[in-house]
C-alpha cells in the first residue's frame, strides 16, 4: 500500500514537471518593492528630430524570476507622427554581475513580409551588448524590437530586487540617444521544482533551447524511469 501511495506521487509530481508547473517546495517568493518597475519609457523631442517623437520602452520578462533561470528584457524603439528614422546600433546593459546573453532577437518591419523576427548575434560594447544592422526602418505603426535573454547568476539571492542598466541606441539623425535610466527591475525568487527539472532536463541534452521538452524528447522514457526509480526502492 505504502509503495502504491508512492507510485502514485510520484506520477503526479512527473505530469506537473512535464506540465511546467511547480509543486511548490518553498520557492522563496518575496513581494516585490514599490520602487521595482518591471518596465521604464522614455521619450525625445527636440531640435534633432524635427517635430517628431521618438519612443523608448524597455521590459523584463516577468516581476519575479527564479534564481539559476533566465530574464528576457524587450526594448522597443519607436516613433510617433511621420518620422521614418533608421536605427542601425542597439546596446543593452544588464544588471551588473550578469554574463553574456544566451539568445538574442531583432522584429522589425521588412518590405516583403512586414514584422519578421530573426535571431541575431550581440556582441560586447562598453560593458553591454549590441546589435547593428544597416538600418532597421522605424515609422508609427512598426518599432523595432530587441528581445535578449540571460542566464540569472546562482549568486542572485530570493527576494534581491536586481535593475538593469540603461539601452544607448544609435540611427539617422534625431533616433540616437543614450539612455542610462531606461531600466528594467526583477525581484528574484527560488527556482520552482518544475524550473529545475526542466533546467537539469536541458543541461543534459534532453529539453529544447528554450528548456522544453524537444520535439523527439522521449517523455515515455523520462516517466518509466521516475516509475522505476520508485518501483525499485
Amino acid at each position: 500500500m505504502f509503495r502504491t501511495s508512492r507510485i502514485a506521487a510520484g506520477v503526479a509530481t512527473t505530469a506537473l514537471v512535464v506540465a511546467g508547473v511547480g509543486v511548490g517546495l518553498g520557492s522563496g517568493v518575496a513581494a516585490a518593492d514599490a520602487t521595482c518597475a518591471v518596465s521604464s519609457h522614455a521619450q525625445k523631442k527636440d531640435a534633432s528630430t524635427v517635430g517628431v517623437t521618438h519612443v523608448y520602452d524597455k521590459t523584463a520578462s516577468a516581476e519575479q524570476i527564479g534564481v539559476g533561470t533566465s530574464v528576457t528584457y524587450k526594448v522597443v524603439v519607436g516613433t510617433t507622427g511621420i518620422g521614418n528614422p533608421y536605427v542601425n546600433t542597439i546596446t543593452d546593459f544588464p544588471p551588473v554581475g550578469f554574463g553574456a546573453p544566451t539568445k538574442t532577437t531583432i522584429t522589425a518591419y521588412h518590405a516583403v513580409g512586414g514584422q519578421v523576427t530573426e535571431d541575431v548575434t550581440a556582441v560586447p560594447n562598453a560593458g553591454g551588448w549590441k546589435v547593428t544592422s544597416t538600418g532597421w526602418f522605424v515609422n508609427s505603426g512598426n518599432p523595432v524590437t530587441l528581445t535578449i535573454t540571460y542566464p540569472v547568476p546562482s549568486g542572485v539571492k530570493a527576494g534581491q530586487m536586481v535593475t538593469s542598466g540603461g539601452v544607448g541606441v544609435a540611427g539617422t539623425v534625431g533616433v540616437g540617444t543614450e539612455l542610462p535610466g531606461l531600466t528594467a527591475c526583477f525581484t528574484a525568487r527560488g527556482a520552482n521544482a518544475g524550473e529545475t527539472v526542466i533546467g537539469s532536463l536541458g543541461d543534459n541534452g534532453l529539453g529544447s533551447d528554450d528548456g522544453q521538452l524537444s520535439s523527439t524528447g522521449s517523455l515515455s522514457d523520462i516517466i518509466a524511469d521516475v516509475l522505476g526509480d520508485l518501483i525499485g526502492s
